[in-house]
Order: structure tokens, then sequence, then C-alpha cells
């Protein structure tokens, strides 16, 4: 039985198309089509690709594709580095990454609204909380006590008008002439 890598080639041939069109289409480079044809799986840099790009080849070739990755499976298992899927990270998992796991959980429509109810009332208790504290401390202090010795200071008068301009002292005569800059005065008309 031949291989995925000879299948795929064989129909590619057999269709009369060349890498350059089949790369064109799919847009899988020149250089992983052909690793793909001569099952050349050290090209790729995870397994990821090679699944990938065997299931839109052999879409593009028209080939049954259940049974073409079926095949693959069965060939990857049987190397020794392709038979698990590699780590995702090379680390341990910390507790921030079980912090993150249990918040990916959370369903968030209904969280949200929840949070926001909280947040709400906590201001509101807290609002309420200050405001009694600040009744208790103005009626908790005693009024100043005043004197019955010294009088209450008298408040200062307001001066009224301009202080640049002052208000005249004297009332002006209604009969008198109006200042000009003319050196004689004008003359009346009866």
């Amino acid at each position: 039985m031949p291989s995925v890598a000879e299948q795929l080639k064989a129909e590619r041939e057999r269709q009369g198309r060349s890498v350059h069109d089949v790369a064109n289409i799919t847009n899988i480079k020149t250089d992983h089509i052909r690793a793909l044809e001569s099952g050349d799986w050290d090209a790729f840099g995870a397994q990821v690709y090679i699944r990938g790009f065997t299931r839109t080849y052999a879409k593009e070739l028209r080939l049954d594709v259940p049974r073409i990755m079926s095949e693959l499976e069965a060939e990857l298992g049987q190397s020794g580095e392709y038979s698990a899927p590699p780590p995702l990270t090379g680390r341990r998992k910390g507790p921030l990454d079980f912090v993150m796991l249990c918040l990916s959980r959370v369903r968030w429509q209904w969280m949200f609204p929840i949070l926001l109810g909280l947040g709400v009332l906590g201001a509101l208790w807290f609002g309420y909380r200050s405001w009694v504290s600040s009744r208790t401390a103005s009626a908790s202090v005693p009024a100043p006590v005043r004197s019955t010795l010294a009088p209450a200071p008298a408040p200062a008068p307001v001066p009224l008008g301009n202080p640049l301009r002052p208000l005249p002292r004297k009332v002006l005569n209604a009969q008198a002439p109006l200042p000009t800059n003319a050196a004689t005065p004008p003359a009346r008309s009866r």
C-alpha cells in the first residue's frame, strides 16, 4: 500500500498539475509541498503543520480526506517523535495558570452584572457610613462658647462705588453747566 506522500504526489501528477500551481491555490509553500510528497516530516516546525497542510493538499486534489488523515496518523504513530502530541509549553504549570484557567471558565455575561451590582452596593454602603460618621462627628463637637465680657466684633462697613473713582461728596446742581475741555465756558441761551 502506498504511503500518504506517494498518494499525494501520484494524484498531483495524474491531474497534470505542477507544484507551483498547487502552491498558488492552497497558499502552501512549494518547499512544504515537496516535503509532503517526499514524506520529509522534519521540514515542518510542528506536527500541526503536517496535519493541516496534508488535509488542505488532499482536499485540493479531491482525495478521500478522512482516509488520508487516518493513514497519516498511522504513519506518524509509527515514528517515535510524532507518535504523541507535543506539549504546548515546556514549563510546569504554576498558580497563575490555575487562576487563568478558572477565570476562563467563568460565564462573564452573568458575572459582570453581578459584580457591577456588588460594586454599586459597596459604594452606597461606604457613602452611607461616611455620611453617618460625619453627622455624629459634627453633633459631638460643641459649638464655640461666646464670652459675655467682650462684645462680638461688628462687621466692617462695605464702601459703595468704585474704589478707583469714589462717589461725589456733594450733590450736583441740575442748573450748573457741565464740565468741558474748552478754555471758556459756553454761552447760555435763553
